[in-house]
């Protein structure tokens, strides 16, 4: 799954896409590349366990379709205590199931 960036304005994106090239080129360290994140990429969120499950119980879906939603195995889901999610994956469930 490829990663998915959320912008906090249009405007942003665009600075954000040319400060990756300038980054990619080497003309901007990895420091400055962080600040520019920092500055035009949305925050992510982390969703507890319990937050996860009462999203799939809310979307009255069964743990394999969640689990087929979020590209992860059916035994992901039901161990919901024990998964953790990346920011990738968090900004998935936003964008997918809102």
């Amino acid at each position: 799954m490829p990663k998915t960036k959320t912008y906090k304005s249009d405007a942003l994106a665009a600075i954000h896409e040319i400060a990756s090239d300038y980054h990619a080129a080497g003309v901007i360290d990895k420091q400055t590349m962080d600040d520019f994140d920092e500055s035009c990429l949305t925050p992510i969120h982390e969703y507890s366990p319990q937050e996860i499950q009462a999203l799939r119980e809310r979307e009255q879906v069964s743990q394999t379709v969640f689990a087929y939603y979020l590209n992860v195995s059916k035994e992901s889901v039901s161990q919901v205590p024990l998964l953790t999610l990346s920011g990738e994956l968090t900004i998935f469930i936003t964008s997918f199931l809102t």
